[in-house]
């Protein structure tokens, strides 16, 4: 998959975001440890997880940080999201494109009945 790796220079240090190129509000990259492992697009119905975290996000009304951390608690994970705030000082120092092998989240973490 290609995202857009930007890095940026703010008063708190160098930060380094993945962007999905052309992003809609329902696609999301999804960290595990605070490194990409996980790509979820919620209106992508052709793979099983997506259509379970569809239930869960927009069928629920709920936010997606909510969700993760209910699969957080449930199985011992730590899964987030990373979005960068365009408040405050902030330089961008660099912006390449990369290939990164992002995977749909395990079915086993979803359950229905968070």
């Amino acid at each position: 998959m290609k995202l857009i790796e930007v890095t940026y220079r703010t008063l708190s240090g160098t930060k380094k975001i993945l962007k999905i190129p052309g992003r809609k509000s329902t696609q999301w990259i999804i960290y595990q440890d605070n490194e990409p492992k996980y790509y979820v697009d919620l209106f992508d119905l052709s793979i099983e997880s997506n259509a379970m975290m569809n239930s869960l996000v927009l069928c629920t009304k709920s936010k997606m940080r909510d969700v993760l951390t209910l699969i957080n608690k449930k199985n011992n994970i730590n899964l987030s999201t990373r979005n960068f705030s365009s408040l405050g000082f902030h330089k961008t120092r660099d912006s390449k494109i990369v290939n990164i092998d992002l995977k749909p989240l395990p079915e086993e973490w979803l359950d229905y009945s968070l």
